[in-house]
């Protein structure tokens, strides 16, 4: 008996070894992945329900708080990834504003778990996927839009769409303007052009992504949501706002990563001074990924802006 009991332990370990091994090897292979994983994970612990949508543009994916924490009392705050990410990366967030507000964080169409699996992605394409979700989820009043990047491009044009849905935007280092840097490419070829990419996203005092992680970037930008998007490129520009931001009527927020190169702070003043109402709000030492790379100071911002009455429509500009 004690053999076997011996043989268990060690056949017990030997599976744990097995399982570390691959682990292992599963992240310093794919990192990106691993992290989506355990950030996605995050949002099922935080209490939200992951819940599927049908779409013109196929099934959607999103986390959503349960029925019985839908309160007069709690506003309705819907979370809008950037390019090449997924609904995971709103995990912190979501955990620090869960007991005050309604959550619905949603995995754009072909990023994360949600369709179209393959091919080019317009614009018209992603808007149509999130529309199905917020027509599905936000009927009985009005939500606030939370977008990052390509998200709060998303989010504007929705607003546009239908006003009456969207009590106030809060736009994050991403709006429905042409950006101004053509310089660059979000598609690197190798690690050292994405070793440069990530230095034009980041804060200089931001710690420095490690060779495996800037070769997983390298892989993920070859088939991507960010590659799917530039097969499309040609569609976008019938989706931008450029001289037409007087149709956003909506108050909006614009939260900030101010060392961000790509959408820079340049950027977000130009937002600022076109938009019928609208407000800026600045994140030191914070680049273009708040949420992720100073995600402390980013939600804090966020609550304060969220508690904040919404930001006056401007006198008309002559």
């Amino acid at each position: 008996m004690r053999r076997a009991l011996i043989c268990g332990v060690a056949a017990v370990f030997l599976v744990a070894a097995v399982a570390v091994g691959a682990g292992a090897w599963m992240f310093f292979r794919h990192p990106l992945a691993v992290y989506a994983w355990m950030n996605r994970r995050e949002l099922t612990r935080v209490g939200l329900v992951k819940a599927r949508a049908d779409s013109p543009v196929g099934p959607q994916t999103y986390w959503y708080s349960p029925d019985d924490s839908r309160k007069a009392s709690r506003a309705r705050v819907a979370f809008l990834h950037g390019a090449g990410d997924q609904a995971g990366t709103w995990a912190d967030a979501a955990r620090a504003l869960h007991p005050d507000y309604s959550l619905l964080v949603i995995d754009l169409p072909g990023h994360g778990d949600s369709a179209p699996a393959s091919g080019p992605l317009p614009i018209a394409t992603v808007l149509a996927g999130v529309s199905a979700v917020l027509d599905r989820e936000t009927t009985d009043a009005p939500v606030t839009l939370v977008g990052h990047s390509l998200g709060a491009w998303i989010a504007s044009l929705y607003a546009v769409a239908h006003p009456s849905r969207v009590s106030r935007l809060v736009l994050v280092n991403g709006g429905p303007l042409r950006g101004d840097r053509d310089d660059l490419t979000l598609m690197p070829a190798n690690r050292a052009e994405a070793a440069r990419i990530l230095a034009q996203l980041t804060d200089p005092g931001s710690a420095q992504m490690p060779g495996f992680v800037l070769d997983d970037i390298v892989r993920e930008a070859r088939s991507g949501g960010i590659a799917r998007l530039s097969m499309a490129a040609g569609t976008m520009g019938a989706h931008l706002l450029d001289g037409r931001l007087a149709l956003l009527t909506t108050p909006v927020d614009l939260l900030w990563g101010e060392s961000d190169r790509v959408m820079s702070p340049g950027y977000a003043r130009r937002l600022a001074s076109q938009l019928p109402a609208a407000r800026l709000t600045m994140i030191p030492r914070c680049g273009h990924v708040p949420q992720q790379e100073c995600g402390a100071r980013f939600i804090a911002a966020l609550k304060q802006v969220l508690a904040a009455r919404p930001p006056a429509r401007q006198a008309p500009r002559e």
